[in-house]
Parts: C-alpha cells; sequence; structure tokens
C-alpha cells in the first residue's frame, strides 16, 4: 500500500521535531518494528552501521548525543521533498566534538522512507571523512 505524501510529511515533520529536541523514545516510537537504517563512517565511532529494529534507534542517539558538546549543535534544514512515501530532508550540521572542541561541519541528505504511517528506513548522507577526522577517527 502506498504512503500517501501528507501522511509523509507529518511523520518527517514529527521526526525533525522530536529530534530537535533530543528526544529519543519519541524518534523510536516513530519507526516501524523492522527498519532499514544505515549511518555509514567510522568503525571507531559506535553509533556509525546499520540497525534493523525500531528498539535499536533511540540507543543510536543516546551513543551518539554525548559525543557532541551540549548546546553547541546547529542544524540547518535547507530542503524538506517529499514524494509518496519518500522523503528527503537536506540540511548543513555543525557539531563541536565534546572531547576536542572541534567544530566540524557537514552537508547531509537523509532519506526517510514511511510505510503505514511509520519510518521503515532512513539512510543518512554526509561527509564520513570530516566527521571521522574530527574524532580522530580512522
Amino acid at each position: 500500500m502506498a504512503t500517501d505524501t501528507q501522511t509523509s510529511r507529518t511523520v518527517a515533520e514529527k521526526f525533525v521535531e522530536r529530534l530537535g529536541r533530543q528526544d529519543p523514545d519519541g524518534i523510536q516510537e516513530l519507526f516501524s518494528e523492522e527498519i532499514d537504517w544505515h549511518v555509514p563512517g567510522s568503525d571507531a565511532l559506535p553509533w556509525t552501521g546499520r540497525r534493523t529494529r525500531r528498539e535499536e534507534v533511540a540507543p543510536y542517539f543516546t551513543t551518539m548525543w554525548p559525543h557532541f558538546a551540549h548546546g553547541r549543535s546547529k542544524v540547518v534544514l535547507e530542503r524538506f521533498i517529499v514524494d509518496g512515501g519518500d522523503v528527503v530532508l537536506l540540511a548543513v550540521f555543525t557539531h563541536t566534538v565534546a572531547a576536542s572542541g572541534k567544530e566540524f561541519t557537514t552537508p547531509v541528505a537523509m532519506h526517510l522512507a514511511v510505510e503505514g504511517g511509520r519510518i521503515v528506513r532512513m539512510h543518512l548522507y554526509e561527509d564520513t571523512l570530516t566527521v571521522a577526522a574530527a574524532f580522530n577517527a580512522g
């Protein structure tokens, strides 16, 4: 069953809103039980990689967020593109590494797929080399 554009937009807006207030449990509840989640990057960064179950979503954020200096991240959402069940968010992320104070900026594209009112796919595309260099991860 195809998901209509308005449902996808509503789900994605909730995702962005909960992301902005750092609500990992609220984000997790937007996902389907089985998911296709991919955040490429260095194996040295514990939040990168694939996830396949809803219960892995909140731990992604609670693992990642402490590595960034609280209150020093900036997200500029440049575009929000919705076509049926597909949502693409184009943004620029600026974060500061908590351990070193090193700031980095990366353009980001995030592809969400919505089915039955739930997110079934989240693929993040960012400059993984810049992120790894900020953390001095190979």
